[in-house]
């Protein structure tokens, strides 16, 4: 059965604002799949009352559109990879992409179906920035012509660990790279070669899946949409893999992690006084029925729990 038969039609403009969020949150370590979790949750769109698979599968349409832009934007980068491939680096590329892609195949439902609220997001984001700034302060004293098997293999843990959300995959793999010893620039560098294999193998994988369920005929305006801005958004933000590149340190990424990441968490506690003070609110008569007075009650407190009534 296509996914999300029967389902409210996503609606195009907010398929492309999810798109064009895509691109930059790919190219830069904030975690792209964080921030499609968490902009619908900030800005109320009912995202959760959507069916599951058919979320998946937009978010697959989202990272095919930004893998396909990978692939043409960074397309000098990989003839001059390909090139240049001997047995190192061929391991280097072979050990990072693997344990990514078998805890993609083991655990991928699992970690979706435990790990995808804003709360568990949140802790990604957190952990992520704790890790950049902790793994920045190494010495900067390796080139990427000196990574070899164990770095692919730091690097391959890196991206399996980036599965959890709010981890980020750019994130991760700069990290490990920098816990290594790879200088800024260089890290960067690994971190950009050894994720597009992962991405692209990704975005065939689910790709297959998606086009096995099908897709209901009133989704694919929103899907068409979503996709083709994700490929606009991240062909025309290329020019932020300089940005990380030009050795610059990864605290202000981590600054902004930890920002997403308080906001969300502030929102959260916000939200459950409000539900406290709904329930506290609630007058049950005796027949076990509330009272017409009941919802205009727990309204005045959801206000005041809020702040709106002030």
């Amino acid at each position: 059965m296509p996914a999300g038969e029967g389902a409210a039609p996503i609606p195009p403009s907010r398929a492309t604002a999810l798109g064009v969020v895509q691109g930059p949150a790919e190219l830069l370590p904030v975690s792209s799949s964080a921030h499609l979790t968490l902009i619908p949750w900030l800005g109320r769109w009912d995202w959760d009352r959507q069916d599951p698979e058919l979320r998946k599968s937009f978010e697959v349409a989202l990272h095919a559109g930004a893998a396909a832009a990978l692939l043409i934007g960074q397309r000098r980068l990989i003839a001059a990879e390909l090139r240049s491939l001997d047995f190192r680096k061929a391991s280097v590329i072979g050990l990072s992409f693997v344990p990514a892609a078998v805890g993609g195949l083991a655990f991928e439902r699992q970690i979706e179906g435990r790990l995808g609220g804003p709360a568990s997001t949140a802790i990604g984001l957190l952990a992520g920035a704790a890790a950049m700034v902790a793994a920045d302060r190494a010495p900067q004293r390796r080139r990427r012509e000196r990574a070899g098997p164990l770095d692919g293999l730091a690097l391959g843990l890196a991206q399996a660990a980036a599965l959890a959300p709010g981890v980020s995959r750019n994130g991760a793999t700069l990290s490990a790279a920098r816990w290594r010893g790879f200088s800024r620039r260089h890290a960067n560098m690994l971190s950009r070669t050894v994720a597009l294999p992962v991405i692209v193998g990704a975005a065939v994988l689910k790709g297959v899946r998606l086009r096995k369920r099908g897709l209901p005929p009133g989704q694919r305006p929103a899907f068409a949409a979503g996709t083709a801005a994700s490929f606009a958004s991240t062909l025309g933000s290329q020019a932020l893999i300089r940005l990380v590149e030009r050795d610059s340190a990864l605290w202000p990424y981590a600054a902004y992690r930890v920002g997403l990441a308080s906001l969300v968490l502030g929102e959260l506690v916000r939200r459950r006084r409000i539900e406290r003070a709904q329930a506290a609110a609630t007058v049950v008569i005796g027949n076990g029925k509330p009272s017409p007075a009941a919802g205009d009650a727990a309204t005045r407190a959801a206000q005041a729990a809020s702040g709106e009534g002030a």
